[in-house]
């Protein structure tokens, strides 16, 4: 389970990878600009939250987002010990463009929206409960 688990990510890695490039992101990129566009503005710490990943990793992704004018990061109105972290006007677009994403992942798959959103669901279920486990 775990190796389909993994080499089924890779494969969209390497899928989205093309795509990617022609926008001047990585795939880590990718997710810290989707989880800022669904989100809004969010603490380091939140986005490691939401993305899994711990602040030691998340923090050299939003400077490098940042050097490329993707997004803003500003010390927290409420407590000036965290940064928050916003996407910018070109930011914003980039996420704009990547509907292509998901359609070219349907179309190589062969999966209808339904079908994605239906494994979709089953994924994050599954993350969930495992999660819950290991608290």
């Amino acid at each position: 389970l775990c190796f389909a688990l993994y080499s089924a990510s890779m494969a969209v890695g390497r899928l989205y990878k093309p795509l990617l490039d022609e926008m001047g992101i990585t795939y880590p990129q990718f997710l810290v600009l989707t989880a800022l566009n669904d989100e809004g503005t969010l603490t380091v710490g939140g986005l490691g939250a939401r993305l899994a990943l711990e602040p030691s990793t998340i923090t050299p992704l939003v400077k490098r987002l940042e050097v490329a004018g993707l997004v803003l990061r500003r010390r927290g109105l409420k407590d000036e010990r965290q940064v928050e972290v916003s996407l910018t006007e070109a930011g914003a677009d980039i996420i704009a463009r990547t509907p292509c994403l998901a359609e070219a992942l349907l179309a190589k798959a062969g999966m209808t929206v339904s079908d994605l959103k239906g494994f979709k669901a089953q994924v994050q279920d599954f993350g969930a409960r495992i999660a819950a486990a290991a608290d």
